[in-house]
């Protein structure tokens, strides 16, 4: 703990520092990404910082393939020929608005042991964290499995370059019985939190249009329908607007007891706090007073949101004119186990079919996302999770779903099928991933660093493949 603390205080903040200051959003949010070079400057900033520290026969690559967002590999020999691949990402959200007064997204603020500023937590300091735990290892003598780690510059685009860095590095990579994860979440800050599952994600444009030009809303109003009429017609289709739950059963899945055990526990754990982390305004409040069917609601259930929109005028600008189109950006969390492919072909059929009053509707998918759900724990990987969780937290460890989605995990899973899985992450409460005020939980970031230093020794001592 005192190493990981000296190497936290003296190096990693300063760096995080120097990182949250770069825009390098990630290629959906930035697609001229390789113009603007922003990316590639964070990738130079812990690249640099990488290869200063004290890991012996370390091995560092940036490589790039051709017209795909660059990706760090590093090696770490180890004892042995097993190996551990450590993952993590670079590339950031956009800005987002509603930053508090003296914060900003590029403006990395410390307070009261918070890094404010987007992508410090959300990944920024997986590749810091990972070389400080083996660093750690080996600055005390402790043997370790070889390890590779990767930190990609796509996730938050959905990772469609990753698979064609997997490909390549097959053989460098080998084949792994331990995976960690550093870009997932935590219920508290009191302990450790270990991630059984992730959702998927079917998200993509959906556009409505029915006149060639706008035209005046007192002549049009009462004749021609408004595209936002039909976008509300579209979106219950899908969704029932009283519940916000997903009609069609294609979206929904058999949820493991084992899963709805674990969340029963997580809530009881975090009780008020599993919508009291949220930001509600005023009377507002969740989607009911069940908390543990709100943690399913929010690991094992499908949900719809609109992320953003076009056609619709600014309110300074908002004349009284019946628009020609509506577009919407959907965003469709799916669960686990649910096929992301069917998905969209299901959810584009259902959206597109017998368009209301002859208008033409179009929905463009993105690319879809696999969620995860992880294979049973070893006795000794559930072991050892716990001793770290009460050597450093204080507190037993903790299992849970997260709503969000990491399509590397499933690439992972498919290729390495006996592979054990630590996903975890500094997420939490009010730590405010993709929205303002994002910040990086200093304590939690040194406690999870220490967390995978010990099971990476436990592992090396117990772990079959």
């Amino acid at each position: 703990m005192e190493h990981v603390a000296t190497t936290w205080k003296d190096s990693i903040i300063p760096k995080l520092v120097e990182y949250i200051a770069i825009p390098n959003q990630s290629p959906l949010f930035d697609p001229d990404w390789q113009v603007h070079g922003f990316m590639d400057d964070a990738v130079a900033l812990i690249e640099d910082w990488c290869v200063r520290q004290p890991i012996k026969n370390i091995y560092i690559e940036v490589i790039r393939l051709e017209g795909r967002t660059p990706l760090i590999f590093m090696e770490v020999p180890g004892d042995g020929d097993d190996c551990v691949v450590l993952y993590g990402h670079l590339d950031k959200q956009p800005e987002m608005t509603g930053w508090q007064e003296g914060l900003g997204p590029w403006k990395p603020v410390l307070r009261d042991e918070k890094l404010y500023g987007r992508g410090g937590a959300d990944d920024g300091y997986s590749a810091f964290a990972a070389l400080t735990a083996i660093a750690a290892l080996q600055e005390q003598q402790i043997p370790h499995a070889r390890c590779v780690v990767l930190i990609e510059a796509c996730e938050e685009s959905g990772s469609y370059d990753l698979p064609y860095y997997i490909h390549a590095l097959e053989t460098r990579i080998g084949t792994p019985s331990l995976a960690i994860c550093l870009d997932s979440g935590c219920g508290n800050y009191d302990q450790f939190w270990c991630t059984t599952s992730l959702r998927g994600l079917v998200s993509g444009t959906l556009s409505i249009e029915n006149l060639k030009e706008a035209v005046h809303s007192g002549d049009a109003g009462g004749i021609v329908p408004s595209t936002f009429r039909i976008l509300r017609q579209l979106l219950s289709r899908l969704e029932d607007k009283d519940t916000g739950r997903i009609k069609s059963e294609v979206f929904h899945v058999d949820i493991p007891s084992h899963r709805i055990t674990q969340a029963a526990q997580a809530a009881e754990v975090l009780g008020d706090a599993v919508y009291g982390k949220f930001p509600f305004l005023n009377e507002a409040g969740p989607t009911g007073d069940d908390l543990k069917e709100l943690v399913l609601n929010r690991t094992w259930r499908p949900a719809l949101e609109v992320v953003g929109a076009a056609g619709m005028p600014p309110l300074a600008s908002a004349g009284n004119v019946a628009r020609p189109m509506t577009s919407v950006k959907l965003s469709l969390r799916i669960p686990p186990t649910c096929d992301p492919v069917e998905g969209t072909r299901v959810l584009k059929k259902l959206l597109e079919s017998d368009p209301p009053y002859g208008a033409v509707v179009r929905f463009s998918p993105d690319t879809p996302c696999a969620g995860w759900d992880a294979p049973p724990v070893s006795p000794w990987l559930e072991q050892s999770l716990n001793n770290a969780s009460q050597d450093y937290f204080g507190a037993a460890a903790m299992y849970t779903g997260e709503g969000v989605t990491i399509p590397f995990m499933s690439m992972l899973g498919d290729k390495f099928p006996h592979a054990q899985f630590l996903v975890t992450g500094v997420l939490g409460p009010q730590s405010n991933a993709h929205g303002p005020n994002e910040f990086l939980h200093i304590p939690t970031a040194r406690k999870i660093t220490c967390c995978v230093a010990q099971v990476l020794a436990h592992h090396f001592n117990n772990s079959t493949i």
